[in-house]
């Protein structure tokens, strides 16, 4: 996986991380389900990355 696709997704993991708990503490629930998913699929470009590295 190269730095820069692992620095993307970690910061779009941690993007969600911080919409998830501004929707938690401002009782939004959008901005909370918003969150979440975006943590999603910073996780899961994580693991389609290092899955790739696999097969190399």
């Amino acid at each position: 996986m190269s730095a820069e696709d692992k620095m993307k997704n970690k910061a779009e993991e941690l993007r969600g991380r911080s919409k998830e708990a501004l929707g938690r503490a401002t009782d939004d629930p959008d901005l909370e389900a918003e969150g979440r998913a975006e943590r999603s699929r910073g996780n899961i470009k994580q693991a389609a990355e290092k899955i790739k590295d696999v097969f190399k």
